[in-house]
């Protein structure tokens, strides 16, 4: 029988709900080597606390998360927390020899990631990760393996852009907009995201920001008189007090790849008529993929190697049990899974990992994190200055 694993989850807002969601589904769906147990769930507001465990079915709560984060009883530490407070909480639980999966990006700031980092390699016997969970859609987990499998050969070009609008002038003053708690807008929230998924997918990394651009639109926001209710802003709304926005709702920059490709990231919360667009393509000398959340059980390919007669964009539904990763736990072929699934789908991978077992595919722990976190500092250095910013200069 396999061993259990005790989780103490910190956050119950919109990841501690994702999170909370992965951990109740992942061995009903998979067969993994431990089992996880929702031993503890802790967030700050008391308010809604008790309901919120007995929902998601954790089965004690508390206020004070360095208490659940370091009870001998807990095995695995996962921090659903704003980036500020990543840093604090998941080095208290590493050095109290825990395992720890962290939210993205992986902190607020880039000294911040950097000590993350250092307490996991110290922490030898724990396991880190980073809750990357574009990683975990079968499409991009198809596209991975397809380049490892020199199906595009030399990537000459990537492009990839995270496109929101949720953000217009009514949005008060959430935590989002403020730097002291998220570090960076758009940039930290979303380029984060296309970021790792450009490293994952290539294989390849970033060496330079060879220019970008930042902007801020909306520089005063009304302060939050009603707390959010689901989603990102969904039941906010805003006081007559103004506070100022002091991060970015918009960067956008271009790079090189080790492997001589170049590439282009945008991210925005103004992208109107956009809901959630997060969007890839790789252009190789043999092939080319193309990916999107919006269509997120799908992945284009084209296949250079075919003659011009029979050339051209090949759709992929990647629900096939055997032949497209994770489709074997889910549904019969074309029976599609959506945004949730991708957590559970990264839940198997972490009790995988702890239990022994190779995930799926590669997971990110907090030295990968941490090389994404170098591009972004590289980014905004590179917007600030209006220069190259080499990434062997972002330590």
């Amino acid at each position: 029988m396999a061993r259990s694993l005790n989780i103490a989850l910190i956050g119950q807002k919109f990841m501690g709900r994702a999170h909370s969601n992965a951990w109740l589904k992942v061995a009903r769906f998979f067969q993994p080597p431990v089992t996880p147990v929702m031993y503890t769930v802790a967030a700050r507001e008391a308010a809604g606390l008790k309901t919120f465990a007995r929902r998601w079915g954790w089965q004690n709560c508390t206020t004070d998360w360095r208490s659940a984060a370091l009870d001998p009883e807990v095995h695995l530490v996962d921090v659903g927390t704003p980036n500020h407070v990543h840093a604090e909480q998941a080095i208290a639980a590493l050095e109290a020899g825990k395992h720890v999966a962290c939210e993205k990006p992986l902190a607020g700031t880039l000294a911040d990631a950097r000590a993350m980092r250092d307490a996991a390699r110290a922490a030898r016997r724990s396991r880190t990760f980073v809750w990357y969970n574009y990683r975990r859609c079968p499409a991009v987990a198809l596209a991975h393996r397809l380049v490892r499998e020199g199906r595009l050969g030399r990537i000459f070009h990537v492009r990839a852009c995270y496109l929101q609008s949720w953000a217009g002038p009514a949005v008060p003053l959430l935590w989002r907009f403020q730097k002291k708690f998220a570090g960076s807008g758009a940039h930290g929230d979303l380029n984060a995201h296309i970021v790792d998924m450009a490293r994952f997918i290539t294989g390849q990394e970033i060496t330079e920001v060879c220019g970008a651009v930042a902007e801020t639109f909306i520089k005063q926001r009304a302060e939050v008189s009603a707390a959010a209710r689901g989603g990102i802003a969904g039941g906010t709304s805003g006081g007559r007090g103004q506070g100022r926005v002091d991060v970015d709702d918009a960067v956008l920059f271009l790079t090189r790849f080790a492997g001589g490709a170049v590439g282009s990231f945008e991210a925005t919360r103004f992208a109107t008529g956009n809901q959630n667009n997060n969007t890839i393509e790789v252009n190789g000398e043999k092939g080319a993929l193309r990916f999107a959340f919006e269509d997120m059980n799908l992945l284009w390919f084209y296949d250079a190697q075919q003659p011009p007669r029979e050339a051209g964009w090949r759709r992929i539904m990647c629900t096939s049990g055997g032949n497209h990763p994770y489709a074997d736990a889910w549904w019969p072929d074309a029976h599609v899974i959506g945004y949730e699934h991708g957590f559970v789908n990264m839940a198997a991978d972490i009790l995988n990992v702890i239990g022994g077992r190779k995930p799926v595919v590669p997971l990110p722990d907090f030295a990968d994190a941490y090389q994404t976190q170098r591009v972004l500092e590289a980014a905004l250095l590179s917007a600030r200055h209006r220069s190259a910013v080499k990434l062997s200069e972002v330590k």
